[in-house]
């Protein structure tokens, strides 16, 4: 007789699994903390690491964008800071340095809703990669955090733009 309970509502994972998942998380929220002023909390229903927007802005975008994002701040010479991938969606979220009053411009809103990127508004949360996440390719670190470097919130969105700009004028007419 197995003295390991599973909870029906938890999708089958014994208490245990899910007692050294949540284990997993809170050690590696300590960690984003101390190291890289990412100031999360573990969700402990679900063992994420939940990061609040605030101090800390994000912009989120189909990862194809993002690849042309990221090359251009490397190739101008700057550091892109932490992007976490969301591989089943296809995603990208650059973390930034707190983000500005831009994010209530409408012209940016548009710019960036054409090509389904957008700004992660202050209060809203952004998930960090778990070791549950990273295991289950759910959510990884596409750029680890570097100390607590982020990139300032108005580099991404303009580098954002530029690509966003330069996809729309190479879209051939009548294409989606």
């Amino acid at each position: 007789m197995s003295t390991l309970h599973t909870d029906e509502d938890k999708g089958g994972f014994t208490v245990a699994e899910e007692y050294s998942a949540t284990q997993d998380a809170l050690a590696r929220c300590r960690r984003y903390r101390k190291d890289h002023g990412l100031y999360g909390v573990v969700d402990a229903a679900l063992g994420r690491i939940v990061l609040e927007v605030g101090a800390v802005g994000a912009v989120v975008m189909p990862s194809a964008l993002g690849e042309r994002v990221r090359g251009l701040l490397i190739t101008r010479g700057m550091q892109c800071g932490p992007i976490i991938a969301h591989p089943r969606s296809g995603r990208w979220t650059f973390l930034t340095g707190p983000v500005d009053n831009s994010y209530l411009d409408t012209v940016l809103f548009a710019e960036l809703f054409r090509v389904c990127a957008s700004v992660a508004l202050p209060g809203s949360d952004v998930v960090l990669p778990s070791p549950a996440d990273e295991r289950s390719g759910y959510r990884t670190w596409m750029q680890p955090p570097d100390g607590d470097f982020r990139p300032e919130f108005a580099q991404i969105v303009a580098a954002t733009r530029t690509n966003a700009k330069s996809a729309t004028l190479t879209q051939q007419p009548g294409s989606a």
